[in-house]
């Protein structure tokens, strides 16, 4: 058994992730692509490269911000 700790999001990034995707109309583009919910977007996270991986966590964290063009 051998966690490794860039296998998963840390817990910063989840509740992050949670937060923003929590009652979400609009979705939020990044990478490329859409997203609408929590799931998709730590699925599409986890399937990342760590360097990858954190370039599109800031893209998401940047869209979503307030007055950003949500796609």
């Amino acid at each position: 058994m051998s966690d490794e700790p860039t296998a998963a999001l840390g817990r910063t990034e989840r509740r992050f992730l949670r937060r923003i995707f929590n009652g979400r109309t609009v979705p939020i583009l990044a990478d490329g692509q859409h997203f609408l919910t929590y799931k998709e977007a730590s699925r599409y996270l986890l399937s990342l490269p760590p360097e990858a991986r954190d370039a599109t966590y800031a893209q998401m964290k940047s869209a979503a911000l307030p007055g950003s063009a949500g796609s």
